[in-house]
């Protein structure tokens, strides 16, 4: 099966299964999973935040994150387009009763600072009380470069706010800037990141932040009933994924550049090719309805998502053969 949906779909090498078969592991509600604490003291060396969560998932590791810094009535600031606001059911509102204020997006990905702070709610009891301002990296797979973020930490501290980071793939990012991912989180005051996308990982996400907002972080884990018990096998995959799975993201970035020149040389494509990364966006205006040839396509063992906007997404699953596979079945249905 050749899969271009998302990068959630890929599958765990037999060199990870094995880790994760040999994995020691306990009761983590009770910290007594050891594989769970490696992975969660190695994160936080690795990213150089004083405490580490895991988690089962990024929609997770994002609401825990909006949770412990915003209380009942608080607001957070995000991205019309944000992950967080968009596409994780409301869970802020629903479970955190923290009402979103979302902003436009620019076209690059980022938000105006002058439209974030026009948000900000002045100190009256009519209004929420704006607490976090919350940034995606990368976002629809666009990069925000370093200084924007440098400048979200000044925005912040001017305001007295705090920044969150959904980091979901926040090292493709790093890669794609050829920086260390340090050079992205140390802007944030809690980051998100997910290992079961282009990492590889089957499931997981981590939280990093500060012990006080970590402990915080880990109680809502349990109230939502995310306490996981031995949790251990799927924290080695994990770490096996941040230790193995990184500097191989920019061959998936190059995949997707080639991807999207040869997809734009076909009838009735037109390639947003402002994307570096893993994700190759892409309208059709070609006579076939596009989703009959996903269902011709799914027949030939070839996945893909239809919509007005077609969405490719290249991962480690994903080779420059198997786009060369799908380019001539898609060539022929067309």
């Amino acid at each position: 099966m050749i899969d271009f949906r998302s990068d959630t779909v890929t599958q765990p090498s037999k060199a990870m299964r094995d880790v994760m078969y040999n994995a020691p592991v306990g009761d983590d509600v009770y910290g007594d999973d050891p594989s769970v604490n490696q992975l969660e003291s190695y994160a936080c060396e690795r990213f150089n935040f004083e405490a580490a969560l895991y988690c089962s998932s990024g929609t997770q590791a994002n609401l825990l994150a909006l949770m412990a810094h915003c209380e009942r009535g608080d607001e957070y600031i995000c991205g019309q387009n944000a992950h967080n606001y968009k596409f994780e059911g409301g869970g802020a509102a629903v479970l955190g009763s923290i009402q979103p204020q979302p902003i436009e997006n620019e076209k690059d990905g980022s938000l105006c600072f002058n439209k974030v702070a026009a948000a900000i709610k002045p100190d009256d009891s009519h209004f929420a009380n704006t607490r976090l301002l919350s940034l995606e990296n990368t976002i629809g797979g666009k990069v925000l470069p370093l200084e924007y973020l440098a400048q979200a930490r000044d925005f912040v501290n001017t305001h007295n706010l705090a920044l969150h980071l959904d980091g979901a793939r926040a090292f493709n990012a790093a890669a794609e800037l050829n920086v260390d991912i340090t050079a992205i989180t140390k802007h944030f005051d809690s980051v998100s990141i997910c290992l079961s996308k282009g990492l590889g990982a089957p499931i997981g996400s981590l939280l990093l932040g500060s012990q006080e907002l970590i402990n915080k972080a880990r109680r809502w884990r349990k109230v939502l009933g995310g306490g996981m018990r031995q949790a251990g096998m799927l924290a080695a995959a994990g770490q096996y994924a941040l230790e193995n799975n990184v500097t191989r993201l920019s061959d998936d970035h190059g995949n997707a550049r080639y991807l999207a020149n040869k997809l734009n040389e076909l009838n009735g494509f037109s390639v947003d090719m402002s994307n570096t990364t893993n994700m190759v966006y892409a309208s059709y205006s070609g006579g076939n309805n596009i989703s009959k040839i996903a269902n011709e396509l799914a027949q030939q063992g070839i996945l893909i998502s239809p919509s007005k906007q077609l969405r490719l997404v290249t991962h480690l699953d994903i080779t420059g053969e198997d786009i060369d596979s799908f380019l001539n079945a898609l060539s022929a249905h067309i």
